[in-house]
């Protein structure tokens, strides 16, 4: 059974549009050969970028020479002139040439497989979070500039060209000074959803970290957009991060939190966050002006303005970040979501997988619906909660709530 239009496939990456449909842009800027294309991981996440090549080796922007994976792939998905890898290290052995690497694969192989991907001559899109630790990231950073490759992360939602008009309407203070910025969301996940893979709940496996948390993974999107719009990119441009993490299900990581963030420049970010909630919504950032509110859906690039003169609303474009990397391979145009720009992520990454063990939703605040694989767990009032956390730039704890027993964690931030 097909998707509905407007409604994303239960697996789809959070920062794929709500149609399903990927976006189409000029931005590849094809010029020459198609562009030797490899992507590692063709399940989960890795399905939606066979989709994608698929369509962009239709437009002759590139080949897709080899895949790694050590599932085999479903018949049919994987070109036929592609071959296929039981892993990367194999993948490389036998291909030579490549222009870029994709890897679509579980967060805790990210770090590992992106240092074999920077090792060679090819630009890297890695899927998001970038990777599991901080430390991970920095040396990250320290084999792309070795390398002189250039690295995109797949924070979707930042191709959206709403960014822009953002940018604009914040400048002509549209809606007065900027008083500060929330992210909402609230999803629905159930018990299947953690059986998935092994790795999924985990906050590590075997000593090795994983950090799948509601703000690092199935939610991250709405982090990382408000930081963008925040203007903060990089770890200098974060000044504070609290952390309160909280579980319902039966897992090690987060489901329900709260997430505040204050820049360099003193700005708030407060991201409230579930996937415990009665029914899933697009999620959202607002912006909170003097004078008015912007209210950013991202998944479906829309943007709605409210002030005293009234409401409007418009939905946008979006740009295609294989696409942009590809562009900036040919002609210099500006990664959309360079890992150096990943670094504010990466500072709420680590202030969420170094704080306590996310606390226990008391049973008598959550109620179960469905059955079997397919129950959910939702947190009495959680809609609410959500909304006045952001609104008030407050913890669950601070707000009250009869189920937070804990207290904002507050993140040593590294020295510069």
């Amino acid at each position: 059974m097909g998707t509905p239009v407007g409604t994303r496939a239960p697996d789809a990456p959070e920062g794929t549009p709500a149609s399903g449909v990927l976006p189409s842009t000029a931005a590849a800027g094809q010029e020459g050969a198609p562009a030797r294309v490899a992507l590692v991981g063709v399940h989960g996440f890795g399905t939606h970028h066979l989709r994608n090549l698929e369509r962009l080796q239709m437009a002759g922007a590139v080949d897709l020479v080899a895949v790694a994976d050590p599932q085999p792939p479903a018949p049919g998905s994987v070109p036929a002139s592609a071959v296929v890898f039981p892993g990367l290290s194999e993948l490389l052995a036998d291909t030579r040439n490549l222009d870029v690497i994709i890897v679509a694969t579980p967060i805790q192989t990210h770090a590992p497989l992106a240092l074999a991907a920077l090792a060679t001559e090819a630009d890297l899109y890695l899927e998001k979070p970038p990777v599991a630790t901080l430390a991970d990231y920095y040396t990250l950073l320290d084999a792309a500039a070795t390398s002189g490759r250039s690295v995109q992360i797949g924070f979707q939602s930042l191709g959206s060209h709403a960014l822009r008009a953002i940018e604009e309407l914040v400048a002509a203070g549209t809606i007065g000074t900027l008083q500060g910025i929330s992210a909402t969301g609230r999803w629905v996940r159930d018990r299947a959803y953690y059986k998935r893979s092994r790795w999924a709940g985990k906050r590590s496996i075997n000593g090795v970290d994983v950090v799948d948390g509601v703000a690092t993974n199935p939610l991250a999107h709405a982090v990382a957009t408000a930081l963008r719009i925040a203007g903060a990119r990089t770890t200098a441009d974060v000044a504070s991060v609290e952390t309160e993490l909280y579980r319902a299900n039966d897992i090690e990581s987060d489901d329900t939190s709260v997430i505040r963030i204050r820049t360099a420049s003193g700005l708030p970010i407060t991201c409230a966050l579930t996937i415990c909630a009665t029914e899933s919504v697009e999620p959202y950032v607002t912006l909170q002006g003097s004078e008015g509110t912007a209210v950013f859906h991202y998944t479906e690039d829309r943007l709605a303005i409210e002030t005293v003169s009234g409401r409007t609303e418009e939905t946008y474009g979006r740009d295609d970040l294989t696409e942009n990397l590809l562009a900036h391979r040919n002609r210099g145009v500006p990664l959309l979501s360079s890992a150096v720009d990943s670094g504010a992520f990466m500072l709420v990454l680590e202030a969420i997988r170094t704080a306590p063990e996310p606390a226990p939703i008391d049973g008598a605040y959550v109620r179960w619906e469905g059955n079997g694989e397919a129950a959910h767990a939702v947190v009495t009032g959680i809609e609410d909660a959500l909304e006045r956390a952001g609104r008030q730039h407050a913890t669950f704890s601070e707000l009250g709530l009869p189920w937070a027993g804990s207290s904002p964690t507050p993140f040593a931030l590294p020295a510069s």
